[in-house]
């Protein structure tokens, strides 16, 4: 197997990054957080001659989820993931569209929740899966220990974490999330994140505000 790579469709008009992990030199990966906007990452998945083989979501915000029924259903694969402390957002992501104006969404049902330690892969590229609460209850962060690198959605930003004023968000708990399980990780992580550009988690630890 070859190296693992990324690459980013932003989606929504929250310019989510939708996150396409595959495999470099057989083309086979995953799409972490189809929120919206599923022709683009169609397109970007056919134009790449990657086959996707799974979707995984981080939690289960609009912006995160809202596509991924649809994406399932062109791709006839399975969704996986977050944690089951999220199924109540997933449960009301068509409320949540009609409040943000945003039409197509769909409820979410993945095929299989995660839990803390459980791992995902495709081909040899095995990721951890951390439960890290705080922006949402069932936030999962996909952590690669091979390629130092993770994938940690809305639970922290370059400069910045994630919000924690939305349903189910406890400000205490995402700071604890960071600090007890994605900082002894190592300062050499690097991550990707929902919105924005990704970092390293030493960067973070010295310089981000929130956590200094």
């Amino acid at each position: 197997m070859g190296q693992l790579n990324a690459g980013i469709v932003p989606v929504t008009p929250f310019q989510q990054n939708c996150t396409i992990l595959f495999d470099m030199d057989d083309k086979t990966g995953v799409v972490v957080d189809p929120g919206g906007d599923i022709d683009q990452v169609l397109k970007a998945l056919k134009d790449n001659a990657i086959a996707a083989g799974a979707i995984w979501i981080t939690h289960g915000h609009i912006d995160h989820a809202g596509g991924a029924m649809e994406l399932k259903d062109a791709l006839g694969i399975d969704i996986i993931g977050p944690h089951e402390a999220d199924k109540m957002l997933l449960d009301n992501l068509e409320n949540q569209g009609r409040r943000y104006g945003i039409a197509g969404v769909r409820n979410c049902v993945p095929d299989r929740f995660l839990a803390e330690g459980e791992t995902v892969s495709f081909g040899n590229h095995v990721f951890e899966v951390l439960h890290c609460p705080g922006h949402a209850p069932g936030h999962v962060v996909y952590y690669n220990r091979a390629a130092k690198f993770a994938h940690v959605g809305d639970v922290l930003f370059r400069g910045s974490v994630g919000r924690t004023d939305l349903p189910g968000g406890d400000h205490a708990a995402l700071i604890a999330s960071i600090k007890e399980k994605l900082l002894p990780l190592g300062d050499d992580i690097g991550f990707i994140c929902g919105h924005g550009p990704g970092s390293r988690f030493g960067d973070e630890r010295r310089t981000n505000p929130f956590l200094t």
